[in-house]
């Protein structure tokens, strides 16, 4: 019985270390927010190194969005299909995939791909800097390194994210108007009249919305990870693995809240 007895003080303070941890965690993401606004609106500005953040989050990742897209669409329509075909109703199809893409998957596979690719390679970067002490050596030299590294980066993919959201759901519908198509020979100007029939203003903002707050959440999630690495390269593997989970885990609380938000205005 000793063993056991002497186990439970060690247990209890293994509980209340990880609790300091996470609470210690919450409080240092709440300052790296608050220092990233106040530096954001700060001169002076890094345009040159916003442009470049725009190109790589924006540009670079077009291959891969495009594919996914398409790949939704497509995909999407046929799983949708069948279950309308039992009623007849396979003329609801463009409607329906308009209302899910548009509210729904664009936003959310967007947001995915771009925790995945995006922000882990925020954390692998920023992570590699702090380990071989470059972002030490900026401050020495003067450069504000939060400001070149972290507030360049958020406002790049924040302002990307959204314009990234309407190209894969345009390419979404593109996947499924080829697909629909192929099987009821719908023209092109009866298809798109009818799924941009069933989409409102309010559908629009809300997926702007959803794509800003998504955007912002994965750049505060790999910089922050990466900025703050520690344990050499172990450290530098952790971040990019930890700003890929984190994003991808506050993206589905910010849809489930953002959607009960626009149901209660809808």
């Amino acid at each position: 019985m000793e063993p056991h007895i002497e186990n439970i003080p060690i247990r209890r303070y293994v509980l209340s270390k990880k609790a300091d941890e996470f609470f210690t965690g919450i409080y240092n993401v709440y300052q790296f927010i608050i220092l990233f606004f106040k530096e954001a609106f700060l001169s002076p500005f890094e345009w040159k190194e916003i442009i470049n953040q725009c190109y790589y989050v924006g540009v670079r990742s077009l291959s891969l969005i495009s594919l996914t897209g398409f790949i939704t669409g497509v995909v999407f329509t046929k799983q949708s299909r069948p279950s309308l075909a039992e009623f007849g109703a396979t003329s609801w199809l463009p409607s329906l995939i308009s209302i899910a893409v548009i509210r729904a998957l664009a936003p959310l596979v967007t947001a995915l791909i771009a925790a995945g690719k995006i922000g882990s390679n925020m954390g692998a970067e920023l992570g590699s800097m702090k380990v071989t002490e470059q972002i030490d050596a900026m401050e020495v030299s003067g450069t504000n390194p939060f400001k070149y590294l972290v507030v360049t980066r958020v406002i790049a993919i924040t302002l990307m994210l959204p314009i990234l959201v309407f190209y894969t759901g345009l390419i979404g519908m593109l996947g499924a108007y080829l697909n629909i198509h192929q099987n009821e020979h719908t023209s092109f100007v009866a298809f798109f009249h009818s799924a941009f029939n069933s989409i409102s203003f309010l559908d629009i903002n809300s997926s702007i919305i959803k794509a800003i707050c998504y955007g912002f959440t994965v750049g505060i999630a790999g910089c922050y990870q990466g900025y703050y690495a520690k344990n050499g390269t172990r450290g530098v593997g952790m971040a990019a693995n930890s700003a890929v989970v984190i994003s991808m885990f506050m993206i589905f609380v910010e849809e489930m809240v953002i959607v009960q938000v626009i149901n209660a205005i809808r």
